[in-house]
């Protein structure tokens, strides 16, 4: 069976172990099958920039040849000219919060047309593809084996909820509503007198803490309710969430990737970007049992 669905994964005790848990869910309860992935390096690549931060990137580019006075504020100048002296100093949260205001105001149905766009078009750099196909083939196709099992497929993710949302669908079969990200706050605009609205318009605030870490499994019990028996990840800010999944009765599987294929993709070991990890997430995996991807040994293709 799984010769047809995992054609990408090499023979090996990886794919054995990937293998024995597609087998073992099949006895678990439907309702408790839930599978939940981080999004960046797990199931598209994030090298050498976040795809979401190329996304706003593009559109402070188009925001500058709109009004080329934006170039003055101290946050675009400093990513203009590539300082990253003055992008260190000015940090990373006041650098986010100047990219998101780029977008304050507009209405979700505004802003998921325009990461549509970017994605229809946005090529990466360093890999030079469209953007839309630096998803991981590997892990399409796990997604696909799931799906035939029933699975409730959930993205949780450090980056944008809605930014996400806007591709899920297209991009690995998720629907909207299954993506658990770093959420904006949005305003509600009651009806105006001339019968405008209501609407709800973003804002620059994020709704809690970013996704990331003991955040995430937070976020997962409070958004989706149900806990995952299969957690893939590729950093510290996914460990909570294998952590939790493991811990659930039954069947259960921890996935994390490691990208040490510098030929076909990137050589690095991630780490989470809101908080320091006293510990490699790779050592973490191979001393908690967690099933290891090496890209380089595991994967005959990528993408």
């Amino acid at each position: 069976m799984t010769d047809d669905l995992l054609p990408s994964w090499r023979a090996g005790a990886t794919r054995d172990e990937v293998e024995a848990f597609l087998e073992a869910a099949a006895d678990v309860p439907v309702e408790q099958r839930v599978a939940c992935f981080d999004n960046d390096g797990t199931l598209w690549c994030e090298r050498p920039s976040y795809v979401q931060l190329d996304f706003f990137l593009d559109a402070m580019k188009t925001a500058l040849q709109a009004d080329p006075k934006l170039a003055e504020k101290p946050e675009f100048a400093a990513l203009v000219s590539g300082d990253q002296a003055a992008i260190g100093e000015l940090g990373l949260d006041r650098i986010a919060v100047a990219l998101s205001g780029l977008f304050e105001g507009q209405t979700p149905e505004e802003f998921t047309a325009l990461a549509r766009d970017f994605m229809a078009r946005g090529r990466h750099q360093g890999l030079d593809r469209p953007i839309r196909e630096v998803t991981y083939q590997p892990m399409l196709e796990l997604l696909a084996a799931l799906r035939q099992l029933d699975f409730t497929l959930c993205v949780v993710t450090g980056g944008g909820t809605e930014f996400v949302r806007a591709v899920s669908q297209d991009l690995y079969g998720v629907p909207s509503q299954n993506v658990v990200g770093s959420m904006v706050a949005y305003e509600f605009v009651p009806t105006a007198d001339d019968g405008t609205g209501p609407s709800l318009r973003r804002t620059t605030q994020l709704v809690g803490e970013a996704n990331e870490g003991a955040v995430k499994v937070n976020h997962i019990q409070t958004q989706l309710g149900r806990r995952p028996i299969l957690a893939a990840g590729n950093s510290g800010g996914d460990r909570e969430m294998l952590e939790w999944a493991t811990a659930a009765d039954g069947p259960s599987l921890a996935l994390l990737v490691d990208h040490d294929d510098a030929d076909r993709e990137f050589a690095y070991v991630s780490s989470a970007v809101t908080f320091a990890e006293p510990e490699p997430i790779t050592d973490v995996g191979h001393r908690l049992g967690w099933t290891v991807v090496s890209m380089a040994n595991d994967w005959s293709r990528i993408f």
